[in-house]
């Protein structure tokens, strides 16, 4: 599987494989235990995570959310030390550890916190996926 698979929905937590395209939306299975399907429709902003690309400053303007990801895993392995509890500072902090260059006017706490709830989803799932393998692979394609 790869980030081009995988979908975050507004209004719904979590994330979700991109199974097929339906004449209403799209047909996405949740990546948690239960395997829930849902249609996401028109009405609904589906973000497929390939996509998503978080602001810093730098030349780009950004950088894809695969390589902060993979940036956590490197630093962190399986326990990146902040979850949903964790104050904002908290955030902040882990933030600047893992990406300096984060535009902090751009880059708000919610994006942070979804950012890390994210990765915990992914590392139980699909830990190959934010593996320095799988993101060679990628840009290698």
């Amino acid at each position: 599987m790869k980030y081009k698979d995988i979908a975050s929905v507004s209004g719904k937590s979590g994330l979700f494989r991109v199974l097929s395209p339906a004449r209403s939306g799209v047909i996405l299975e949740s990546l948690n235990d239960e395997k829930i399907r849902i249609v996401a429709g028109i009405h609904q902003k589906v973000s497929v995570l390939d996509e998503i690309s978080v602001f810093v400053h730098n030349k780009d303007g950004s950088v894809p959310l695969k390589e902060v990801l993979h940036k956590i895993y490197i630093e962190f392995e399986g326990d990146p030390g902040v979850d949903s509890a964790a104050s904002s500072e908290e955030f902040k902090a882990f933030f600047k550890h893992i990406l300096p260059e984060y535009d902090e006017n751009k880059v708000y706490v919610s994006d942070m916190k979804k950012i890390v709830g994210w990765y915990n989803i992914l590392y139980k799932q699909l830990p190959d996926l934010v593996k320095k393998d799988q993101i060679s692979t990628e840009k290698e394609k």
